[in-house]
């Protein structure tokens, strides 16, 4: 071990300040875990609250909302999951298909712009196509259409479809940039010998396109389900304005923690809510991979 630390120090040395900003950031927090299991006060201290066992954990899973609240965040991500796989996917595949290096630069600035911007300001322009009086869709396509308004943030059973696709429209054009940057590592002389047997375009891309960035596709897709608990904040709280009538379809685990906290300051409930999160995810990553590698094992994860 001595002698491969001293051949390779210059690489040790370049990868040591993302090692320690990896401990800082991501390791060294983990010892805040240990809230969840406390009845945690500024008085006391982490290490002088109560013990709670897991109170935390009864407190969270315990209320009428549970049910509700892992209905929603299971069931939107799984959606969101492969809506947003199938169409990354698809655009990456025309993206490919673009000769010019120009338009392909252009076209890839303007899918990832919806990425860049907060979710702040995607719940205004989500509330001006939304809004009762004056939103796009009522003021220029129902009333032209003959059609009553609809009071969007009123009626519930719009926000599955809504929140999907304004999830679909800010993350699929940089999904699809990685997918497409890794079409652009796939050798050309695979494509030429193709067309030389005769391959119209969707055999390649469903024969070579596809199967080469498979690896991508499952690491994507893996870590995608590693936060399957995991709500996107932004999406559930800010588009939807906060709106109290609306929490049937868009109450999620993250927006249920952070009232709760808001109203009680139970920073116990929370941290339990996270762990909660964190192991279940690690334990969906771990299961996903086994079965990946039951079926191809050089495409596994690890």
């Amino acid at each position: 071990m001595p002698k491969t630390l001293s051949k390779h120090r210059s690489l040790w040395i370049m990868v040591l300040p993302g090692l320690i900003y990896l401990f800082i950031n991501n390791y060294l927090p983990m010892f805040g875990s240990v809230i969840a299991f406390k009845d945690f006060n500024y008085t006391d201290g982490l290490w002088g609250s109560a013990w709670a066992g897991f109170e935390n954990f009864r407190f969270l899973f315990g209320t009428k909302d549970a049910y509700v609240i892992t209905r929603n965040t299971l069931l939107y991500n799984a959606v969101f999951i492969v809506f947003n796989l199938i169409f990354a996917l698809a655009v990456a595949l025309l993206l490919n298909e673009i000769r010019k290096r120009v338009m392909q630069s252009f076209y890839q600035s303007v899918l990832l712009l919806p990425y860049l911007i907060s979710f702040s300001i995607v719940g205004y322009l989500v509330y001006s196509f939304l809004s009762m009086e004056y939103g796009f869709i009522n003021s220029a396509v129902l009333s032209k259409l003959g059609l009553p308004p609809v009071a969007w943030y009123m009626e519930s059973k719009y926000w599955p479809y809504i929140l999907v696709l304004v999830n679909a429209w800010k993350y699929i054009g940089y999904s699809s940039v990685i997918y497409f940057a890794a079409m652009t590592g796939i050798s050309q002389e695979y494509y030429e010998a193709a067309r030389l047997d005769g391959a119209n375009r969707w055999k390649q891309m469903t024969q070579i396109t596809l199967p080469l960035i498979k690896p991508v596709i499952i690491v994507l897709t893996l870590l995608n389900i590693g936060r399957i608990f995991y709500a996107d904040f932004g999406l559930f709280y800010q588009v939807t304005l906060n709106t109290g009538i609306l929490l049937p379809t868009t109450n999620v685990i993250d927006t249920y923690v952070y009232r709760a906290l808001i109203q009680s300051g139970d920073i116990g409930m929370s941290s339990a809510a996270g762990l909660f999160q964190s192991a279940v995810g690690f334990l969906l990553v771990f299961t996903a991979n086994l079965l990946i590698r039951k079926f191809d094992r050089e495409r596994a994860l690890f």
